[in-house]
């Protein structure tokens, strides 16, 4: 039961997330908000992947594969998120 819950949710946030970031890519504090909720995130599904008993379903595999793909996504967002603008003016022209 708690398997199955964990997952929805971990879904539907799974869907808001790449919508927003998708459509907010300049926005450097909303990705860095996003990019440690999906840390939690992450942190939440592997543990209840891992440590939850769990019968086997067919939403074992897009479970583990959520977790994953949601690793990629926190990187792409900590990209977004602390990169900084190489249009500043610290290196002088001659």
């Amino acid at each position: 039961m708690l398997f199955n819950v964990i997952f929805w949710i971990l879904a539907i946030w799974f869907v808001i997330n790449v919508i927003w970031m998708w459509f907010q890519l300049n926005n450097q504090i909303l990705q860095k908000t996003f990019a440690w909720i999906n840390v939690c995130a992450i942190i939440i599904g592997f543990w209840v992947y891992y440590g939850v008993s769990h019968d086997a379903s067919a939403i074992n595999g897009w479970f583990i594969a959520m977790n994953w793909v949601n690793i990629a996504i926190a990187a792409i967002q900590f990209y977004f998120g602390y990169r900084t603008s190489n249009n500043s003016t610290t290196h002088p022209t001659k």
